[in-house]
């Protein structure tokens, strides 16, 4: 038998007591209580090191939260895009490469000049309504192996606004020699950064100007333009 007060932590070896040695009914001793993002958990140390940790709920939730935010794309088809009216590119076209196999539908732009086309683009609540990022999905017909560079505007338009302002600063990406193979998908890397003119702002529908530049490429083929990939940030896990 051991007086009363005669164990305390000084008595009681490292390591000794594990969860084996706890109330099987640990957990329902507690109190019911509403966890508050200040509130502390405890955590066992990743490193090996074996020290424990605390931090608070909020400090969990911020690490889920930057987890699950960040760089998103959204994939814009040919089809979702149309010539403009000065200037513009061919309209769409459906193209059969090889009878039953896939087929595509694709913007047409020639090589006797610079040629345009439109799309527009209502981003999610989450978006950063900061810079945006792209790439070019395209193919030629011909066979040589000379650049294509295409360039991409934007500028935002909100409730009660103009329908006609000026686009933002246009950004051309890095120049993609063609494969030298007829109908070979070709994508260009990710683009500079796009600055979105207009001063966006939530729920603002985007418009975007893209655009064949043939001076800046040696490809002396029409391009077809299958689609684009937009690369934009969150930073919000939802749009709620």
């Amino acid at each position: 038998h051991y007086a009363g007060t005669s164990i305390d932590t000084a008595h009681i070896a490292t390591n000794q007591i594990d969860e084996t040695l706890m109330k099987d009914a640990f957990v329902a001793d507690f109190t019911e209580v509403t966890v508050a993002t200040g509130d502390s958990l405890i955590f066992g140390d990743a490193d090996g090191s074996g020290n424990t940790k605390r931090d608070t709920v909020q400090g969990v939730i911020d690490l889920v939260h930057g987890a699950t935010v960040g760089v998103q794309t959204i994939w814009v088809p040919a089809v979702a895009m149309y010539p403009t009216s000065t200037n513009g590119c061919e309209a769409v076209a459906q193209v059969e490469i090889t009878a039953q196999r896939p087929e595509i539908k694709a913007l047409d732009f020639k090589t006797a000049a610079d040629a345009y086309a439109q799309f527009a683009i209502a981003f999610p609540k989450s978006w950063d309504r900061s810079y945006i990022q792209y790439r070019t999905y395209w193919s030629v017909t011909g066979t040589n192996t000379n650049t294509v560079v295409f360039e991409l505007a934007a500028v935002a338009v909100s409730s009660d606004d103009p329908m006609n302002p000026v686009f933002g600063t246009a950004v051309a990406n890095t120049g993609l020699a063609a494969s030298g193979t007829a109908n070979d998908l070709m994508v260009n890397v990710t683009s500079g950064n796009v600055t979105v003119g207009g001063s966006p702002a939530e729920g603002d529908q985007v418009f975007f100007q893209i655009m064949r530049d043939v001076s800046a490429g040696t490809q002396t083929a029409d391009v077809r333009l299958l689609g684009v990939k937009l690369f934009f940030t969150t930073n919000a896990e939802n749009d709620a």
